[in-house]
């Protein structure tokens, strides 16, 4: 018994005639009574009286007709459950990111891609960049976004596409600096500053750039994300060289801490981000196309801010 065989039986018995479910299914009259008959030989039992030209159904042939309504209409779920899944409007998303965009712009990027799609399951994890490398080497989740590592080059179990831009400076709205447009690394010099784990990537770089200007870092603020910093800057008791994606976490629009104000700086040191993907993990259609809209969404809202963004490798 196959589909053919199963979908003629349905149109023979919910058609006024053999004609009519000929037309239904865009074949020939012969052809539908030769699928009729295949499918009687194959179960052993005639399921039509043949009156002349008309078919009269026995009573066994309405309990299959109740089975094939069952089995087609599977069928049709698939069939539309699969193409929902091609066109990327369906399936499942697991994806995770360091805690300061997913507090803000990941999600909202995501609930924004995925609007109307109701066959969409998404999962989102707030993780460190290490964290995120680890459940990527898993092939765990579909992407990742994190701070790049120099070791990025080097991994055979995940890609990444790795993003710099340019770091602003965050410093207390009622603060001095607030007043210029610019800001130069020389005057941070013996500034209190908030500042990532010292061997963080940035941190490392920031501390080079002091000691190669001849000027003195005081960190006194040390945090594993930038947002708790933040929050000590609109205390006024540091300033901080963020990097640029957390500028939306202090945006005028919806600021999620207050009283911060972000400039440029004169010859700025770069911030690394990388987009990871697993290597033997097969990601579905929609997970693709959410993982190149997010590098393009980085790179315009980087862009937008004036951050100089490049895509590295």
């Amino acid at each position: 018994m196959n589909f053919n065989q199963i979908s003629t039986f349905q149109a023979v018995m919910t058609s006024a005639s053999l004609s009519d479910a000929a037309n239904k299914l865009g074949r020939t009259q012969p052809a539908v009574s030769a699928a009729i008959k295949a499918l009687e030989d194959q179960l052993g039992l005639q399921l039509f009286e043949r009156r002349g030209r008309k078919l009269i159904p026995v009573p066994e042939a309405q309990y299959l007709l109740a089975e094939a309504d069952a089995i087609l209409s599977q069928v049709n779920r698939v069939r539309q459950t699969m193409r929902s899944l091609s066109y990327g409007q369906g399936g499942t998303l697991k994806v995770a990111a360091m805690p300061g965009p997913v507090s803000l712009i990941f999600p909202k990027f995501i609930a924004s891609k995925i609007s109307g799609s109701e066959g969409i399951s998404v999962s989102i994890q707030a993780r460190t960049s290490n964290q995120i490398a680890e459940l990527i080497r898993a092939q765990s989740i579909d992407f990742g976004f994190a701070d790049a590592s120099d070791d990025d080059a080097e991994e055979n179990l995940y890609r990444s596409v790795r993003i710099t831009a340019d770091c602003p400076v965050a410093v207390p709205a009622d603060h001095p600096l607030a007043e210029k447009s610019e800001i130069r690394f020389s005057d941070l010099d013996g500034q209190p500053m908030g500042t990532l784990p010292a061997s963080h990537r940035q941190s490392v770089n920031l501390a080079n750039r002091f000691a190669a200007d001849g000027l003195s870092l005081r960190a006194t603020i040390e945090s594993q994300t930038f947002l708790p910093i933040l929050h000590f800057v609109a205390a006024g008791q540091c300033c901080t060289v963020l990097d640029p994606l957390s500028n939306f976490l202090v945006s005028p629009e919806h600021p999620m801490v207050e009283g911060v104000v972000i400039r440029p700086m004169v010859d700025p040191i770069r911030y690394h981000y990388a987009i990871f993907s697993p290597e033997y993990r097969p990601i579905s259609v929609i997970a693709r196309k959410l993982l190149d809209a997010w590098q393009d969404e980085v790179m315009t809202l980087l862009d937008g801010g004036g951050y100089n963004p490049k895509l590295d490798g």
